[in-house]
């Protein structure tokens, strides 16, 4: 059973929309009348989906989804009566995984919300990779620039800078970019 915050201050308007996800099996387990503490109720409460029900996406609360999303990342989906582009693109920007103009009938709720973790869960794969790509790519660009200070220091190739280095990596068992960091700071400390 999926957990799900609600976000929303009009009561009267949530009552339908609790009543709706309880029906379709989902336990709501928290509802909060605005977004100015996001952050802290999706950390301290770990709901596998946020709704956020609001006539208008405010700046304000599109700052609290965007720390909410650097945070503590979980899939949003939000309801509105505002169908402005210019809005859609900022709360998108923002973290928003499925963006919802108009109500949120039964016979619609579950695929929104399959497809809002869906983009949700591929985006977050997606970010991972990158994370991955960025990280080896930082790795590369030391062992290059220790290459390069082995190979200046000692007059040697290339090719024997780069054994030097995995040679001393595996002796410390260490990793390969480890050690070309440390090389490169002690580098800096003698210059």
């Amino acid at each position: 059973m999926l957990r799900v915050m609600l976000v929303d201050n009009h009561l009267e308007r949530t009552a339908p929309l609790k009543q709706t996800l309880s029906e379709a099996g989902y336990e709501v387990i928290a509802h909060l009348t605005d977004t100015a503490n996001l952050d802290d109720a999706v950390r301290k409460l770990q709901p596998d989906v946020v709704i956020i029900d609001t006539d208008s996406p405010s700046r304000d609360t599109l700052e609290h989804i965007c720390v909410m999303s650097a945070n503590t990342p979980k899939p949003i989906l939000m309801c509105t009566h505002d169908g402005n582009t210019d809005k859609i693109r900022e709360a998108t920007k923002a973290g928003v995984s499925a963006y919802i103009v108009g109500g949120l009938t039964n016979e619609r709720l579950k695929p929104i919300m399959d497809a809002a973790i869906a983009r949700f869960d591929e985006f977050k794969a997606l970010r991972h990779e990158l994370n991955e790509v960025n990280s080896k790519l930082a790795d590369r660009k030391v062992i290059e620039k220790a290459k390069g200070l082995l190979m200046k220091q000692r007059g040697i190739d290339e090719d024997e800078a780069y054994r030097l280095l995995r040679n001393m990596a595996m002796n410390q068992n260490i990793r390969l970019a480890t050690l070309a960091e440390q090389v490169v700071q002690a580098a800096k400390l003698l210059l």
